[in-house]
C-alpha cells in the first residue's frame, strides 16, 4: 500500500496511546483547516443555514483538534475507501488532518463506490470507511471470510425520487412509489400527471441506492423486471437520463439526497415531495422525510486500540467529527439515545 511521508495536523482524542507534540512543530490549527475547505453549495431544497457553516464550527473543531494528540501524517494515514456521496466528506477529513489545501486532500481521494468498498476493507486493501449501508451481498461476502466488521453512524441521508421539470407531479405517497416500482402503476394519469407512460429508472442490485430502496421503500415488494437499458449504473447518469429531454414527462429514478442537491445539482431534474415532505437536510435530520437512513464509518472489529484507523473511528462520532459532518452539508447522525 502507497504511503509517503509527510508530518502535518493534529487530532486530539484522550487516548493513552496518544504520542505527544513535539516542542516546534509548526501545523495548522483546525480552525485554519476548515478555512480552507470549499463550503458545501447550496442545493435545490436546502437554505444557507443547511451548509452549517459558522465560527462555531470552526471553534469546536479546533478544540477537538489541539493538545497533545496522536499526529496524523500522510505515512501512517489510514486508507479510507467509501461511497460515491462520501467523496466531499473523505476528502474534508485529509484536508483537516492532514493539513492540506482542500484541492490537494479532493485529490487524494479514490472510493470504489459502496459495494466494492465493503469487498475492500474485508479484503485488507482499506482501513476504514465512510460508507452507506452494506447490501446483503457485501454482509454475505464478509460473513465467507470470516471478518467482523465495526460500524457506526456518523451522518444520515434520504433516498429521494428524481423527475424531469417539465413533469407536473409535485408529489407520491410512498404507496404510489411501491405501485410504480412494482409494476402496478404504469401511467402518469394514475399518480395526477399527464398521459405518459411512466418509465420507471433503477439503480444495480447491489448499489447503495439500491439497498436503501429494498430496506426503505419496497420493503419485501418485488420490484418490476426491467431492460437493462432502464438499470442505470452510475448515480450520475441517472440525473442525466431523467434531464433528458425525450423523458421529460415519463421518466422516475431514485438517488440519494446529498448528491442529488451538492455533488450534481441538474436544473432540469426536481426532487419530489413524499407524502407531502420535501427532502432537504432539516427533513431528513429530524425523520420528518419518510425514507432517511444513517451512513457509517467502518473498521474491522480487530481494529487495535490507539492504531490510526480506530483512532479516526472514534473521532467521526465525536463533536469535531460530527462538526466535519455538518460543515460538508450532510445531516449528522441521530444521538445515541435516538437510534432504535
Amino acid at each position: 500500500m502507497k504511503r509517503t511521508v509527510a508530518l502535518i495536523a493534529i487530532l486530539i482524542f484522550a487516548l493513552s496511546a496518544c504520542t505527544a507534540k513535539q516542542p516546534g512543530d509548526a501545523r495548522p490549527s483546525a480552525e485554519q483547516a476548515l478555512s480552507s475547505l470549499t463550503p458545501a453549495p447550496v442545493g435545490e431544497g436546502m437554505s444557507p443555514g443547511d451548509t452549517a457553516q459558522s465560527v462555531d464550527t470552526a471553534q469546536s473543531v479546533d478544540t477537538a483538534l489541539t493538545g497533545d494528540a496522536f499526529a496524523f501524517t500522510l505515512e501512517n494515514m489510514p486508507v479510507i475507501d467509501g461511497s460515491t456521496a462520501t467523496i466531499p466528506l473523505i476528502g474534508a477529513v485529509y484536508a483537516v488532518l492532514l493539513g492540506l489545501p482542500r484541492s490537494e486532500a479532493d485529490a487524494m481521494v479514490s472510493t470504489s463506490g459502496t459495494d466494492n468498498a465493503f469487498r475492500q476493507l474485508v479484503d485488507g486493501n482499506a482501513d476504514i470507511l465512510l460508507v452507506y449501508a452494506p447490501s446483503p451481498y457485501s454482509v454475505s461476502y464478509a460473513r465467507h471470510q470470516a471478518v467482523e466488521m465495526e460500524m457506526t453512524p456518523i451522518g444520515r441521508d434520504g433516498l429521494v425520487f428524481l423527475v424531469n421539470q417539465r413533469n407536473p407531479v409535485q408529489t407520491l405517497t410512498p404507496e404510489q412509489i411501491v405501485s410504480i416500482y412494482a409494476g402496478e402503476t404504469r401511467n402518469w394519469t394514475e399518480a395526477g400527471g399527464s398521459d405518459a407512460k411512466i418509465k420507471a429508472y433503477q439503480r444495480p442490485p447491489r448499489s447503495g441506492s439500491q439497498t436503501m430502496m429494498d430496506d426503505l421503500v419496497m420493503k419485501g415488494v418485488p420490484m418490476m423486471a426491467t431492460e437493462s437499458s432502464y438499470v442505470i449504473a452510475e448515480m450520475g447518469g441517472l440525473i442525466e437520463v431523467i434531464a433528458a429531454f425525450d423523458n421529460a414527462e415519463s421518466s422516475i429514478g431514485y438517488n440519494v439526497y446529498y448528491f442529488v442537491s451538492q455533488m450534481e445539482r441538474n436544473d432540469k431534474v426536481r426532487m419530489l415531495d413524499v407524502g407531502g415532505v420535501s427532502p432537504s437536510t432539516e427533513s431528513i435530520s429530524d425523520g420528518s422525510y419518510p425514507f432517511v437512513s444513517d451512513f457509517y464509518a467502518v473498521i474491522r472489529k480487530n481494529a487495535p486500540q490507539g492504531s490510526p484507523e480506530r483512532i479516526l473511528y472514534e473521532w467521526m462520532q465525536s463533536e469535531g467529527g460530527q462538526d466535519l459532518v455538518r460543515h460538508e452539508g450532510y445531516a449528522a447522525a441521530a444521538h445515541p439515545a435516538e437510534r432504535q
